[in-house]
């Protein structure tokens, strides 16, 4: 069947390095729990800077399992943003905490700093921080409040494998912080996410209850603690490997797709592209555009449709948590309790974004976007 779009939003990077280490892996008998898991995390944790890395099958698990370890528990408050993927605040719901919603910056899209002091309580126990699209958050306040408050410190980096605060990556800043490497992002194993941290006493926690709280140096069958078959298989693992060996070209090629469409872009007023600091270093995750603040809503949601029509696959990044049904009837959130991500969020367009998009397909994606707005007016 012919694929739907000619220009997908999303689309991984597998070499014949890939297809080969996997059928490698497939030839010996650790396709779980074998060399390829500490492979990966040792390259992880030296990427990232941090003594300890746990693999796990998905980013979402990798945050339970942080939650878990910081034991966090009913009755207890975690700040968090509502503008990211829902696994961010859905994890702290998993051990019945509560997440708090602090609105966001307008120009970085992360949570603002400013407005957090505001939201602690004496039931506050982290802040949980999502570095959105590969940009960082503002570490440097963070850490200021979150050691006034003896607060931990939380940090979702799912988005921004290889991306840099003051020169330090990101993953790096909080107890602990985790990666995702679902297929659209930097790296994929297909499935899968990583808990990193230099805490010891975390590592060992996520590494125990991964395996359905089996202790490492206990049996098979002695269980120290209530786990999760939260395991990541070895096929996995040697994709990640792989993927990792070529994590400085993959960057590259990012970034290279990233500033094309900044450069032809930069004059259609009709839009803002990601505002990129100083003392950052981005490692692009999507490529995410917003139409400016004439434009409502129903706008984007037409540009949407009128680009798939054309076989341009988009979508908007990302719809706010907090009005989503399931928090809108927990929590009797409502249109106006955050109102800077509500905005943003109302306005966002990701276009089309992978390693290997090449120059006439932006051309095409452009071209396009820039027709249909022209019209829109």
């Amino acid at each position: 069947m012919e694929y739907k779009y000619k220009i997908p939003l999303a689309q991984p990077d597998i070499t014949n390095l890939e297809k080969k280490a996997v059928l490698e892996v497939l030839k010996t008998p650790n396709l779980s729990l074998g060399p390829k898991l500490k492979e990966f995390e040792r390259k992880i944790a030296k990427y990232v800077g941090v003594k300890y890395a746990v693999a796990v099958n998905s980013g979402t698990s990798a945050l339970h399992l942080i939650v878990r370890a910081l034991r966090i528990k009913d009755g207890d408050e975690v700040i968090t943003t509502p503008f990211s993927f829902i696994a961010s605040a859905n994890c702290i719901l998993y051990e019945r905490a509560k997440p708090v919603f602090v609105d966001i910056d307008e120009k970085t899209l992360n949570i603002d700093p400013l407005k957090i002091e505001n939201k602690i309580t004496k039931k506050t126990k982290a802040i949980l921080t999502v570095d959105v699209f590969g940009y960082p958050a503002d570490w440097d306040k963070l850490k200021k409040i979150a050691k006034k408050y003896k607060l931990f410190l939380i940090e979702d980096s799912a988005e921004a494998l290889g991306s840099e605060y003051r020169g330090k990556k990101c993953g790096s800043f909080g107890e602990a912080g985790i990666f995702g490497f679902y297929p659209n992002k930097q790296i994929t194993t297909g499935e899968g996410g990583v808990v990193v941290t230099n805490n010891r006493d975390i590592a060992e926690l996520c590494r125990s209850m991964r395996n359905q709280g089996r202790q490492e140096r206990g049996g098979w069958h002695f269980y120290q603690r209530l786990g999760y078959n939260y395991r990541l298989s070895d096929i996995n693992c040697v994709l990640g490997i792989t993927q990792m060996e070529r994590i400085k070209e993959i960057l590259e090629k990012r970034n290279k797709v990233a500033n094309m469409y900044n450069e032809k872009l930069r004059d259609l007023f009709a839009l803002e592209i990601l505002y990129t600091g100083p003392n950052i270093k981005m490692s692009w995750f999507v490529y995410v555009v917003r139409l400016n603040k004439r434009y409502l809503q129903k706008d984007r949601d037409k540009i949407i449709k009128e680009m798939s029509k054309r076989g341009i696959q988009t979508s908007n990044y990302f719809p706010c948590i907090h009005l989503q049904p399931f928090y809108r009837k927990r929590f009797g959130y409502k249109l106006g309790d955050f109102p800077v991500a509500e905005n943003v969020s109302q306005r966002t367009i990701a276009l089309p974004f992978y390693n290997n998009l090449k120059e006439r397909e932006i051309n095409y994606v452009v071209k396009n976007l820039k027709e249909i707005i022209t019209k829109l007016k």
